[in-house]
Order: C-alpha cells, then structure tokens, then sequence
C-alpha cells in the first residue's frame, strides 16, 4: 500500500525518471540500500521501486509510527521501526533478517542522518552506519545499490523552508531521478563490509545525480550508460525482473 501511494502522489510534486545498470534485478531476499537527502526521498525512491514492479519493506525511523494515519498504513504494511540509541534496536535486525528469509525485499538507509545544508543542492552520501552490513552478513543478502537525486528540490533546509517547498512543488514539478545499480555480495570484515556498500550507493547516486547536472556529482562511475525504465503498466513482467526491457 505504501509504494501503491508514493507512485501516486509523486508524479504529482516532480518529474520522475528512472534508470537501471544493465545487470540489476531486484530478486527476492535482497537488501535495498539508497542514499537519504530529503524526508521526501522514501516517496521518491518507493515510487520509483513500484514502477520497477517491487514493493519492499521499508526500515524507517520508529517516530513515524506516532503520526497518526502514516502510523496505521505502516503497521499493516508490516514495515519495521528503527528504534535507536534503544534495547529494542536489535530487534529491527530480528524482523528484516525474518523478513528476507520470506523472499521480501528490504529498503533502509545506511546513513546517520540528513546533510547539514540549506540548499537544495545534492551532496555525496554520508558515511554509513554498521546496520546494513551487520544484516547482509547475517543473511548473507545481496545488497542492489539505489542512488536518488532532486528530492532536495521537494524538501530540504529549514522547516519553514520544507513546508514551502512541499507547498510549491505541484507547481514547479523538480526533475526527479534514481538509478538502480547491479547488485552486491558485501566481503571481508565489518568496516570493508560498510565501505563497500557506501561506495557501491555513492556510485548509484553519482549517475542520478549526473543525470540532473547536479554539480556535485563530478563524473558518472559506472562505464555502461543506464537504461531507461518506462512507467510501469499492468501488462509488465513478474515483480523484481530489471533484466526485461520494453
């Protein structure tokens, strides 16, 4: 229900394209890892997900699940609160590692937090924390890299200035890009674990990135030029296949 929403309202704020590495597939049991700029990314990056024809199980800050309606459409999508710096912090990890033992596809963020800018400008992903390859390590899940960039053009800065700019973006509809990277089999210890999995998102934001003129992203780092995913329609393939293009 939570992607089926993001697909709807997201079109209706900004202009979403989507692209792919040649070698990704989403396949059951997969960890999901994007990069997080915005609190108007999850929409981006679901919308962008449900198109392709998956709908994950989002790990997500434990606060949402106060805000009423939000709350409810979480708990019925089976969606797992990130309690942090809290005893309960364990059992997320409990729930996404049963969660890919069903075949289900897990989104969460590897980074601390938001950048502290005042622009809307993109900015390199943070570095992680050790969550996401504790679980790839524990499951021994693929990681599939998801780089998204423009969500800071719906929302970003102050509070005043998110409310405005989620106010006006139905008019101003900003370009809106993810790119889903092949995906990755994370080796070696802990810190090597994180590390690759922070570079393999930053490359996958780098080609979003890229494909909006952000500055900041310098050059692309994948060699393949993406390939460009159309909307989804009922007629599509089975649920996860990237391999298949129209």
């Amino acid at each position: 229900m939570l992607s089926r929403l993001a697909e709807v309202l997201v079109p209706a704020v900004g202009r979403l394209t989507v692209t792919t590495d040649a070698g990704a597939v989403l396949a059951p049991g997969s960890i999901v890892a994007a990069n997080h700029t915005s609190l108007a990314d999850p929409a981006v990056v679901l919308a962008a997900l449900h198109r392709l024809g998956a709908e994950p199980v989002v790990m997500a800050a434990a606060g949402l699940w106060r805000i009423p309606l939000l709350g409810r459409v979480l708990a019925r999508g089976g969606h797992i609160p990130v309690h942090r710096n809290d005893r309960r912090a364990a059992r997320c990890l409990d729930l996404a590692a049963a969660a890919l033992g069903e075949g289900r596809l897990i989104l969460l963020y590897g980074e601390g937090g938001l950048p502290l800018r005042a622009d809307a400008a993109e900015s390199p992903p943070l570095a992680f924390r050790s969550g996401l390859a504790r679980l790839a390590e524990r499951t021994g899940a693929p990681v599939v890299p998801v780089g998204q960039a423009g969500a800071r053009r719906i929302t970003s800065g102050s509070a005043a200035k998110q409310i405005a700019g989620l106010t006006t973006a139905p008019l101003r509809r900003p370009a809106l890009h993810v790119h889903v990277g092949a995906p990755v089999v994370l080796g070696g210890d802990l810190a090597a674990r994180t590390t690759q999995a922070h570079g393999a998102v930053t490359a996958a934001w780098r080609t979003a990135a890229v494909r909006l003129g952000e500055p900041a992203a310098h050059r692309p780092v994948n060699a393949a030029p993406p390939h460009h995913v159309p909307r989804r329609s009922p007629e599509s393939g089975a649920a996860g296949d990237l391999a298949r293009r129209r």
